[in-house]
């Protein structure tokens, strides 16, 4: 089950250019932006943006750091820092029709760009090091939710 109102998106750096899609449905419809999409049901969202990246380009990443964030009354967006891990990208040929590799200055030139992708390129380019990592953060015993806390840093107990 996917949640319309929790959703995620990644900067993946391939070869030095970050991957972009081009999307077949919905606002964005034959523009670019970045991959991404929902998050389902007991999913955290560093595993939906790792989910949506192998289904929508067939390529491997892990979640490293949080970039940006976006948040308004009825929805957020969390947009994430991919590692690319394996693979060469594809399009899903469903979601999108195509993907592309681009650098960020590039990019932002496109008039096919959606304006958040070209909004959260800028800020790539202007402090690509603006970001949240990933702490090492474990919940108390008698707690087994999965959890994870960004920006807290690798801090030893």
């Amino acid at each position: 089950m996917s949640n319309r109102f929790y959703a995620v998106c990644g900067i993946v750096e391939i070869d030095g250019k970050i991957l972009f899609v081009r999307h077949t449905y919905g606002t964005a419809k034959e523009k670019i932006l970045l991959p991404g999409g929902y998050v389902k049901e007991g999913e955290l969202p560093s595993q939906a943006c790792e989910r949506e990246f192998f289904e929508e380009t067939s390529i491997k990443t892990h979640a490293r750091s949080v970039f940006a964030a976006q948040f308004m009354t009825d929805q957020w967006c969390i947009v994430f820092i991919m590692d690319f891990i394996s693979g060469e990208p594809v399009s899903d040929g469903y979601e999108n029709s195509e993907v592309l590799l681009l650098t960020p200055e590039e990019a932002v030139e496109r008039p096919d760009i959606t304006n958040m992708s070209r909004h959260i390129l800028r800020a790539y380019i202007a402090k690509k090091e603006n970001q949240l990592e990933k702490g090492n953060y474990i919940p108390d015993a008698n707690n087994t939710d999965p959890r994870e806390i960004y920006g807290t840093g690798p801090f030893r107990d």
